[in-house]
């Protein structure tokens, strides 16, 4: 893979240089080589709006927020500056080919070249719709693209990857133990679990109750995070029972699940309308592979009305820690912010909230809330800009026009 990857890089390299970015700023700010950026507004991630506030960047951290002095490095009238935003459950590596056809790790002819150079172009998608953190559970070809984008050699988002799924229902308790020290050993971030069949399926529980448990207490052991594929009521249970961290989709939950979420500290990472909709939207080309099929379009078509009750229910749980995940797949990369769009005009969360889910809410859950998700000093400096006030209209977040990760400008088309 890693020949394969730098053959990637450099047939790349003209997508890192076309990125919009400006030129070399001015000077500013309280110490040599800080910036500062002024905007009519600047949302925290925990909830708060400071009007009229500016922010001064230092190398790749934030060491000022609010009343500024001096001159504007990146004068940002009219606009919104927020954290970067984070996707709890992303596929960079799933796109549809040359023939218009979803690709997954599939036997369809496409090169590792060409799937790398895709999960390039999605990264790249990813990183301008304004989302600078996203958590991929996940694909083996992640890791390299982790450490790539990491060096700089190709733009995207920071990435967390759980490598591969561990979905074998056969598999013995010890054996499933030594899966994730695999994982650990291979450098997974998070270790992804299906407790529960696909939503096109049934979602019914998949996993055993015992081998979820060895699962996620040798996770545990290992200083890993678990999440959870898991539809039904019964799915959620089992992996809440077993110590598992994270539970993704939950399309059936019933209110006893999420109060137990809620009674564990478990996060909660619910999807309302993208997944379902980019399928339904691009059918002719997931059509016939796999449970793609009339069958499976029906449930997701029926899935979404269920799945916008949920998260009604969810966010009106007591104390459950609802995240921001999209299980964007191939058509979905970079209108992720689609579904917080969704979750505020469908599901009724406020604006504000489902901006924190995506930022401080979504770092904690991915153990970086002392890194990224805040506006404040000492957090790294991923701070995008959006035409309008999300706080109040939350399609603001559809309309980016400054992306920084890391101190570094990737997007500036104000």
């Amino acid at each position: 893979m890693r020949p394969l990857l730098l053959l990637c890089v450099a047939a790349s390299s003209s997508l890192a240089q076309t990125r919009p970015v400006s030129s070399a700023p001015k000077q500013s700010g309280d110490q040599p080589g800080s910036i500062v950026i002024r905007a009519d507004r600047v949302i925290d991630g925990r909830g708060h709006v400071i009007a009229g506030g500016a922010v001064v960047v230092t190398g790749d951290k934030i060491t000022k927020v609010g009343a500024v002095a001096g001159t504007a490095t990146y004068d940002l009238k009219g606009l919104t500056l927020i954290p970067g935003l984070i996707d709890a459950h992303s596929h960079l590596t799933w796109y549809f080919n040359r023939q218009g056809r979803y690709h997954a790790g599939r036997n369809d002819n496409d090169t590792p070249v060409e799937s790398m150079l895709s999960a390039a172009g999605n990264a790249y998608a990813t990183l301008m719709g304004g989302f600078t953190t996203i958590q991929s559970p996940g694909s083996p070809e992640d890791k390299d693209l982790r450490e790539w984008i990491a060096l700089g050699q190709i733009p995207g988002p920071r990435v967390l990857t759980s490598l591969g799924p561990i979905q074998n229902v056969n598999l013995t308790p010890d054996s499933l133990r030594a899966i994730v020290r695999r994982r650990k050993a291979e450098g997974a971030d998070v270790i992804k679990i299906f407790a529960s069949a696909s939503i096109r399926d049934g979602g019914a529980q998949t996993m055993k109750d015992e081998q979820l448990e060895a699962i996620c207490s040798e996770a545990k052991a290992q200083g890993l995070r678990t999440m959870v594929h898991a539809h039904s009521s019964e799915s959620i249970k089992a992996s809440v029972l077993a110590g598992c961290n994270q539970i993704e989709h939950g399309v059936f939950a019933n209110d006893e699940v999420l109060k137990l979420m809620a009674d564990r500290g478990v996060w909660f990472d619910p999807q309302v309308c993208l997944v379902f909709r980019n399928y339904l939207d691009n059918r002719e080309k997931y059509e016939g592979i796999g449970n793609y099929n009339e069958a499976g379009f029906a449930a997701m078509e029926k899935a979404i009305p269920l799945a916008t009750e949920m998260f009604k229910r969810a966010i009106h749980t007591p104390n459950l820690k609802v995240i921001f995940g999209t299980d964007a797949v191939a058509g979905a990369h970079g209108r992720n912010a689609e579904e917080l769009v969704c979750r505020v005009q469908a599901g009724g969360q406020s604006p504000l909230d489902a901006i924190t889910s995506a930022t401080s809410l979504g770092a904690q859950a991915l153990g970086m809330g002392e890194q990224i998700g805040t506006i404040a000093p000492g957090m790294q400096a991923d701070l995008v800009a959006v035409q309008g006030d999300p706080s109040k209209d939350i399609t603001a977040l559809r309309h980016v026009v400054f992306v920084m990760k890391g101190g570094k400008v990737y997007r500036n088309s104000k």
